[in-house]
């Protein structure tokens, strides 16, 4: 990796080297007055919207066709349309698919930072090399003007508590990068009348706990926010603060608020070429590739396992007579882990395009179909289910659960902390 061709974190590297967005986050934990998602916009250039959502899967089909084409691509990104630590399920597994692929790849992510100190760890292991962070208030009382609510720990939290906790988290989560050694970028919007006098104590505060350069961006004025009668601040404001802030931290004066799917050279619009790659991608359906299934069943005759309980997987294919035939026995993860399980059994299962359950909990459930599998939940014979699946029928509706994709609700015994 060399990291001296990311083209956001270097200006000398900017007309040569190009980026790459992969729009796999479009969920936020938070809502800032200035900011409206969009994730079918394929006229707007800013930050938030993006003309398709991929699933991580879809997302190394589009940088795969996106590489073809595009030679000088040296960073690849996530920046949204929502939050990418927001949606860490689905960020993390496709940082993790980029980087098995393309080692040498530069990754970087944009976030604004409420869930970051849970994620720097990982980010750091996964060889992020450049994070972004979105600080726009030390002064929680600013802060409480800028930020509509925060989601944070399940929890709704507005006005100065709200401010107070992001503040606080982005803080923490900044120090944990720098001492993990990671590259991080402060960007901070400029906003007439709310925190351009605050910028400076911004700057020196950043400058102090490590960050390495800082990007002082004037407000875009979107229609339908909280801030769409405020207008933004003259470039001429934006140049004094960049000079007054540079004293204390190097300055970024070439940002083009780049939308959450941009790719090339920054400040280059998307052309038709890769818009159609990322619509083809967003098509690719991965359990095409992937010729087995999994089951959890307790003897390998019935589904009879709620995903969390199961310690083995049953895997089966397609035999010679063409009937159903068992192809492996694999252990799950060990339990205990949060997300981290379910990302490791989505590597297990990657040549599976289904796994049949009894019930399932939201939280995996969530991770695997972000990778691509299916899962189904039903009760009875793991043959009736396997057969028809690789047949290319749907599975009898006789045997599919009706309670819900879990179906098991408070019964659930499943030991995989945050499964149920």
């Amino acid at each position: 990796m060399k990291m001296e061709n990311h083209p956001c974190f270097d200006d000398s590297a900017r007309h040569s080297f190009g980026r790459l967005h992969l729009p796999v986050a479009p969920a936020c934990n938070m809502q800032c007055n200035y900011c409206r998602r969009d994730f079918e916009c394929v006229n707007e250039s800013r930050p938030g919207v993006a003309g398709k959502i991929l699933k991580p899967a879809q997302a190394l089909v589009y940088l795969d066709a996106a590489l073809e084409k595009m030679k000088n691509i040296s960073v690849v990104g996530i920046a949204g349309p929502g939050d990418p630590l927001a949606n860490g399920a689905e960020t993390m597994e496709t940082l993790r698919l980029v980087r098995e692929k393309y080692p040498d790849m530069l990754l970087c992510v944009a976030t604004n930072g409420l869930e970051l100190p849970p994620y720097a760890e990982e980010l750091a292991r996964l060889k992020v090399s450049h994070v972004t962070v979105t600080v726009n208030a030390l002064d929680a009382d600013i802060g409480a003007k800028i930020y509509a609510w925060a989601r944070y720990n399940r929890k709704m939290h507005r006005g100065v508590e709200a401010a107070r906790i992001i503040a606080q988290n982005q803080m923490e989560g900044i120090l944990k990068l720098k001492a993990l050694g990671v590259t991080v970028k402060v960007n901070t919007v400029v906003i007439p009348g709310i925190n351009d006098a605050h910028v400076i104590e911004i700057a020196r505060t950043m400058k102090k706990i490590g960050v390495d350069i800082m990007n002082c961006i004037p407000m875009y004025q979107i229609e339908g926010t909280a801030f769409e009668k405020i207008a933004p601040p003259e470039p001429s404001v934006i140049h004094e603060l960049r000079r007054e802030a540079g004293v204390y931290i190097p300055q970024m004066a070439h940002c083009a608020r780049c939308r959450a799917d941009a790719a090339g050279l920054i400040g280059q619009s998307l052309d038709g070429g890769i818009s159609k790659m990322l619509d083809d991608a967003a098509k690719f359906t991965p359990a095409e590739n992937r010729p087995y299934v999994a089951a959890a069943s307790r003897e390998g005759l019935f589904v009879n396992q709620h995903l969390g309980e199961a310690r083995i997987l049953w895997i089966y294919g397609r035999g010679k007579d063409g009937g159903v035939c068992l192809i492996d026995k694999r252990k799950t993860p060990p339990s205990g882990t949060g997300d981290r399980r379910w990302v490791d059994m989505a590597d297990l299962l990657k040549d599976c395009g289904t796994v049949l359950a009894e019930g399932v909990g939201p939280k995996p459930l969530s991770v695997l179909e972000s990778t691509g599998l299916r899962v189904l939940t039903m009760e009875g014979m793991i043959a009736e289910g396997v057969g028809a699946i690789l047949k290319g029928e749907e599975v009898p509706k006789m045997l599919l659960r009706t309670a819900g994709r879990c179906g098991l609700g408070k019964a659930c015994q499943g030991t995989g902390m945050g499964c149920g």
